[in-house]
């Protein structure tokens, strides 16, 4: 064999055991894959205040334990005081629900249609039937969460490790990555710049826009004395932050609860507070986010949605994130901007 030929064949060699790793290694982290995209979104939350923090006390490991700590307060101190009001309120919403008489408004709506008794029995027998699925799926959730509590706590610890050495070690991932770019150096640090952007207007764009969105349904709740307002409204800020589902999965079951107990005044009220949410939801999330990022709204709204499929939960902040870094090594690769798709 000659030397051409052994040069060859290690090179051969090398990009198979290289893929088997990759592809092993890929199989490896699959079940926490989300868990450590969870861990790197948060570290670039709040990376600008571990920035401030680290320029203030001069230890990156001082400084990304404090983050680290004030991250579990985040998550241990509304968990600790809102699960008991959560839970009292859930139970109280699904026992006033069972108590609801559905069918005669439908009669008093539709007589036509309830002029059968036998149709009126059917349809009362549907609605509850529907009634008590609902709530034992509700209460199936409230099972599963806990039969799974261990793996949940080590997601959640593969989520506070990828967040600290996330936020300490930026700089050493940010070169590590940089030097597997096949960019010239211009073209690497206008990936980043990009990417910095377009990661920040998505993150911050859908966070802020569903909270704002999820407080004007509550606003509707409070000032309309709807009951259990704070559990609605915090199911409100929640469903807010998710695109596509929107706080309508909440305002609306309150506004027919509403029209069936007769108080007609305070069920308009929540409609307009909660289509009012709605159109902050699917006029300027969309347009911040497109105009944030550069990317025309319909690829945003069609990434989100298939990201959604693909990485559940969190595919509607990292399905446009995808996309958008496609386009803009696309764009760098043509070396001109993609009229239509990528608006400058």
């Amino acid at each position: 064999m000659t030397k051409i030929d052994e040069s060859y064949f290690d090179k051969i060699m090398t990009a198979i055991i290289l893929i088997v790793l990759i592809v092993f290694s890929f199989l490896l982290l699959r079940p926490i894959l989300l868990s450590i995209l969870f861990g790197l979104l948060l570290a670039f939350i709040f990376d600008p205040l571990y920035d401030w923090l680290s320029k203030k006390i001069k230890s990156k490991n001082l400084s990304a334990s404090i983050m680290l700590v004030f991250l579990l307060l985040m998550i241990i101190l509304p968990v600790w005081f809102l699960t008991p009001i959560l839970i009292e309120q859930s139970f109280k919403i699904f026992q006033s629900t069972l108590q609801i008489d559905f069918v005669t408004p439908l009669k008093n709506l539709f007589p036509t249609f309830f002029a059968s008794e036998q149709f009126t029995t059917q349809i009362s027998s549907v609605v509850s039937s529907f009634t008590i699925k609902t709530a034992n799926s509700i209460t199936n959730s409230f099972t599963n969460v806990l039969l799974n509590l261990p793996a949940i706590s080590l997601h959640i610890l593969v989520v506070l490790f990828t967040f600290f050495f996330a936020l300490r070690d930026r700089d050493k991932l940010a070169d590590y990555i940089k030097s597997l770019l096949p960019f010239p150096k211009d073209i690497e640090n206008k990936l980043f710049r990009y990417s910095s952007e377009i990661t920040k207007s998505v993150i911050y764009g859908a966070v802020l826009i569903g909270i704002l969105q999820g407080f004007v349904a509550g606003a509707g709740f409070f000032i309309f004395s709807v009951p259990n307002a704070l559990f609605l409204t915090l199911l409100a800020v929640v469903a807010g932050v998710l695109p596509v589902i929107g706080t309508a999965i909440i305002w609306v079951p309150v506004f027919i609860f509403m029209l069936i107990a007769g108080n007609n005044p305070g069920a308009w009220g929540v409609f307009a507070f909660g289509m009012a949410s709605s159109w902050i939801d699917n006029i300027l999330r969309p347009l911040f986010i497109s105009k944030m990022t550069k990317i025309h709204s319909g690829i945003v709204l069609i990434s989100m949605i298939g990201g959604a499929f693909f990485f559940g939960v969190l595919g509607f902040v990292i399905g446009p994130l995808v996309v958008a870094y496609l386009l803009i090594i696309l764009e760098l690769y043509r070396k001109k901007p993609m009229p239509g798709l990528v608006m400058k």
